[in-house]
């Protein structure tokens, strides 16, 4: 059986980064997206975010794709906010996401700042951190 380990931090956000995910929200939700992804042999290692958006720190197994993984976790979460009328308006995620591979030596502290975000937010919008990761990673 082979060993692999690919660390991938994957984040994305409400459609239109609507303030969809407030604190009882987002609790539920990332409960129920751990208990999916467990589920479906996907290894969530942290999972957390603020009012729009989201963060997850992911190990691929050996069958995995980004985007199946990015698929099963975002599509699923959607579907089951909707069917348990959690929101009282038809909850969706932007079509977009990124992911870029963590190396093991950066795996704690990529964990830290996953685990912070709530305070990290308060000095910080989604939409400036989004463009910092875009001049960081030279994507959009």
């Amino acid at each position: 059986m082979p060993f692999i380990r690919v660390w991938l931090h994957i984040v994305w956000s409400t459609k239109n980064r609507e303030p969809y995910l407030k604190n009882e929200v987002r609790e539920v939700l990332f409960e129920h997206m751990r208990k999916n992804a467990k589920e479906k042999n996907i290894y969530v290692d942290r999972i957390n975010g603020s009012i729009d958006h989201v963060h997850c720190l992911v190990s691929l197994g050996s069958d995995q794709t980004i985007a199946k993984v990015v698929q099963m976790l975002k599509g699923e979460a959607s579907h089951w906010i909707n069917s348990q009328n959690i929101l009282k308006e038809q909850f969706e995620w932007q079509d977009a996401y990124f992911s870029v591979s963590v190396s093991e030596s950066n795996v704690e502290t990529v964990r830290r700042y996953i685990d912070n975000q709530e305070e990290h937010h308060q000095k910080k919008s989604f939409a400036e951190e989004y463009q910092e990761f875009q001049k960081i990673y030279q994507f959009g």
